[in-house]
């Protein structure tokens, strides 16, 4: 079976993080997010993937073939920001008569899988939200899917779409892809996903939901450092470090340098980096990001910065430098 994972966005919300570097090339819980994401699918039984860069593709290539090597990966390109759905029509030529699962690449699930793969329908995993008026919106009838709406103002479903998609009838799929395309047929001035799954329900395609209660999203630093204290629950470290006080739970790469720190509870501490004389709870700092005589609270320092100073909140991207006097 293959997955289909758009990552061409380019961050915007993540600025300034998303200059220097991919969105999904953060690191979460000890893992860039698109490392989340191959390992679950991977661990479900998918052998292949359509992966659909733009924004510095080429370091999410990189970093994939380095990774995962012995997994097949098709790349396409998608230059223009025309949405979802484009982004799955332009990944058409990879798709067989095989059932696929499109995956979002800003998102991390945690959800046992098997029995959707297995499953005689197609099935989007959805979760209730309060406010689903920034999502696709499920509606149910009976058990299966009656109507789709793409951000709905007005919305009679709090079922939110949660960026799972799994189907079967993957001709109909690219046929009505292909529809919204040639018809110029846009919400939000974007080409979408739900948009084609709507005129499969209206061609008689059966659908069902599966519920997604572990569904973090990365969309933005306040909800990269939530998703990342969330993971890092389900996975405290043991690890001892000398004249280091580790507050679980926390994840610290081996080849991290740590002195005279106290490091946690809720923080990541990525390749490389070096802490030392400092304070660092529920944050993350990144690849070979360098703290010293700083005391950090729900902060991000992205890859090779250098944060010297006193108690502050930042949000500081990738090779950045900032003295504190």
């Amino acid at each position: 079976m293959r997955a289909i994972i758009p990552v061409a966005g380019i961050g915007s919300r993540l600025r300034p993080h998303t200059y220097t570097l991919p969105k999904v090339l953060l690191s979460v819980a000890g893992k860039p997010i698109i490392a989340h994401i191959i390992d679950k699918v991977v661990s479900e039984g998918i052998t292949e993937a359509t992966i659909v860069v733009g924004h510095m593709g080429e370091m999410i290539r990189e970093y994939i073939s380095v990774t995962y090597p012995h997994l097949p990966v098709e790349y396409v390109e998608q230059e223009d920001h025309l949405g979802l759905g484009h982004a799955i029509y332009i990944s058409s030529h990879t798709i067989t008569s095989e059932p696929i699962l499109i995956i979002l690449g800003d998102t991390i699930f945690d959800v046992d899988l098997h029995s959707v793969l297995k499953g005689q329908y197609s099935a989007l995993g959805v979760k209730e939200v309060e406010d689903p008026r920034r999502f696709g919106v499920a509606e149910l009838t009976d058990g299966y899917i009656s109507r789709l709406v793409e951000k709905p103002e007005n919305p009679v479903s709090h079922l939110a779409v949660v960026g799972l998609y799994y189907i079967k009838n993957t001709a109909l799929l690219v046929s009505t892809l292909r529809e919204v395309v040639d018809k110029n047929i846009r919400t939000k001035d974007e080409y979408q996903l739900t948009d084609a799954l709507q005129l499969m329900l209206e061609r008689g395609e059966k659908m069902k939901t599966f519920m997604v209660e572990g569904w973090y999203d990365c969309g933005k630093p306040e909800t990269l450092l939530s998703t990342n204290r969330a993971l890092l629950e389900k996975h405290p470290s043991s690890r001892k470090i000398e004249s280091v006080v580790l507050v679980d739970p926390v994840f610290v790469s081996p080849t991290a340098k740590l002195s005279n720190c106290v490091i946690g509870p809720y923080t990541t501490v990525g390749n490389n980096a070096v802490i030392c004389e400092s304070v660092v709870r529920n944050s993350i700092i990144s690849e070979s990001a360098r703290v010293e005589r700083a005391l950090l609270e729900n902060s991000i320092v992205g890859n090779g910065s250098v944060v010297r100073g006193s108690y502050k909140r930042i949000n500081v991207g990738g090779s950045s430098e900032i003295d504190f006097y």
